[in-house]
């Protein structure tokens, strides 16, 4: 299926490994050119290098920066040879907030957690979606987390920050701009196979004595599926969602889990 999108510019953060890796590298292989954002400059480089030679027809821009702060959205907005801020698809992506115990957090932790997992979206929102609708199109898709439909105890810095963010989408989206081709969705990833997961395996297994091995097959079997997501599934879902089949799918919490959340609805 040809997705429509070639030659259309995307901003993809977090973009330098896992899920945010995965939705930059199906972009590209559409044709679309992206500017990917990430803190590390050497892995962003490493990726930039594997996505040009996976999709030579894509112009691919790296930028080292923290896109949670406003001098790292600049840095994107103004990288040589990008759009600027006049980005077609925009994908929101930071790294989640720690576990832990609620009693624990202050209030410095809770605005960290906001200002990176809602603020930053809204913000990148804020900056690209009049101009997508003066243009005609735009697709803006935010990853959030699996806790939002089945929040997870000890994660609640994530709940509740995604959460707001959920909030302020299903507002936003409704608000008159999909009639002017541009739609805004949430993409809520369960278990993907990715660094994230791994740290997180091996601090069950640091706490519980388990081999990882075994911590990681209990939790597979939980899973109808059988496995865990790869990125490359996870960015396919991201590319349909950023192309012209996708207009009418619009304040939507899509959520690709193998099936793991047991609700109905």
């Amino acid at each position: 299926m040809d997705l429509g999108i070639a030659g259309k510019w995307a901003l993809v953060g977090g973009a330098s490994r896992g899920l945010g890796l995965g939705c930059a590298q199906a972009l590209a292989a559409e044709g679309v050119n992206v500017v990917i954002v990430a803190r590390r400059a050497d892995v962003l480089d490493t990726a930039a290098a594997q996505i040009r030679q996976a999709s030579p027809g894509a112009q691919v821009l790296p930028v080292a920066a923290d896109i949670t702060t406003p001098e790292g959205r600049a840095a994107a907005f103004s990288v040589p040879g990008g759009p600027g801020s006049a980005f077609d698809i925009v994908v929101t992506n930071a790294g989640g907030p720690p576990p832990g115990d609620f009693r624990s957090w202050d209030r410095e932790a809770w605005l960290k957690a906001i200002d990176a997992n809602m603020l930053t979206p809204i913000e990148l929102i804020k900056a690209t979606v009049d101009g997508m609708a003066q243009r005609g199109f735009g697709r803006i898709v935010n990853i959030t987390s699996s806790a939002v439909k089945a929040p997870i105890d000890i994660l609640g810095l994530s709940n509740g920050a995604r959460s707001g963010l959920t909030g302020f989408v299903a507002g936003v989206a409704r608000s008159g701009i999909a009639a002017q081709g541009v739609t805004i969705n949430n993409l809520l990833p369960g278990k993907f196979d990715t660094d994230r997961i791994a740290t997180t395996l091996q601090a069950a297994a640091d706490k519980t004595g388990k081999p990882v091995d075994e911590i990681r097959r209990a939790q597979q079997a939980q899973i109808p599926a059988g496995r865990f997501g790869t990125p490359q599934e996870f960015g396919a879902i991201c590319a349909f969602l950023c192309s012209v089949h996708a207009a009418y799918i619009n304040g939507q919490n899509i959520l690709p889990d193998g099936g793991a959340y047991p609700g109905t609805y």
